[in-house]
C-alpha cells in the first residue's frame, strides 16, 4: 500500500517538473517571395534574419517540399491561359494531326462496334425476360405451387430486371448517339 501512493506521490511530482521545464521546441520561420510565389518555410535562424522572415507560432507546421514531375517522352505539354484552362499545345506538323485524326476515328469506330454488340446482347436479354415474364403471369415453378409468396417474389424479380435491362438498352443508345458518325462503316 505504501509503495502504490509513494509510486502516485512520484508520477504528480515528475508530471508538475515536467510542466515548469522550458520547452525545447525548434524554432520555423516563414519567408515570403519577393516575386509573389509561395512562401518558404525555414529553421535556420541567420537564414530567416537575413530574409526578413517572421517566427510562426501557434501549432505545429509541417511542410512537404514539392517536385516537379518530369514530362513523358512523346507527350507534348499544356499550356495554360490567363482564365486557368488549359489547352494542349498543337504540334506544328499537320502529319501528326492526320495522324491523331485517323487514330480518333479508329478509336470512334471501336467504340460504335462495341456499342452496338453490347446493344444487340442487351435486347436479346430483353426479348427472353419478357418472354418468361409473360405479360406478368410467368410459369409457377417448384415449389412456387405450394409457395405463392416465392411466386410473387420471382415476379416481382423478373418486371425490375425487365426495367434494368430496359434502362440500359436507353443508355446504350444515349451513347451511340454522342459519337460522330464515322465514314468507315
Amino acid at each position: 500500500m505504501k509503495t502504490h501512493l509513494f509510486l502516485s506521490v512520484l508520477g504528480i511530482f515528475l508530471t508538475l517538473l515536467a510542466a515548469h521545464l522550458p520547452a525545447s521546441a525548434q524554432q520555423i520561420f516563414r519567408c515570403v517571395n519577393a516575386n509573389g510565389g509561395a512562401p518558404e518555410y525555414t529553421n535556420n535562424a541567420k537564414d530567416a534574419l537575413a530574409r526578413s522572415c517572421q517566427t510562426v507560432s501557434g501549432g505545429n507546421v509541417t511542410v512537404v517540399q514539392g517536385t516537379q514531375v518530369a514530362p513523358k517522352a512523346g507527350v507534348l505539354p499544356a499550356a495554360v491561359s490567363a482564365s486557368g484552362a488549359v489547352k494542349p499545345v498543337s504540334s506544328t506538323s499537320n502529319s501528326t494531326s492526320n495522324n491523331s485524326n485517323a487514330e480518333q476515328r479508329m478509336r470512334d469506330s471501336d467504340a460504335r462496334t462495341i456499342l452496338q454488340a453490347e446493344l444487340k446482347k442487351a435486347e436479346s436479354r430483353l426479348a427472353e425476360q419478357q418472354k418468361e415474364y409473360n405479360n406478368g403471369e410467368p410459369e409457377k415453378q417448384g415449389i412456387e405451387g405450394r409457395n405463392y409468396q416465392r411466386y410473387l417474389d420471382r415476379v416481382a424479380d423478373l418486371k425490375d430486371g425487365i426495367s434494368r435491362n430496359q434502362n440500359d438498352i436507353v443508355g446504350l443508345k444515349r451513347e451511340l448517339s454522342r459519337l460522330p458518325v464515322s465514314s468507315m462503316q
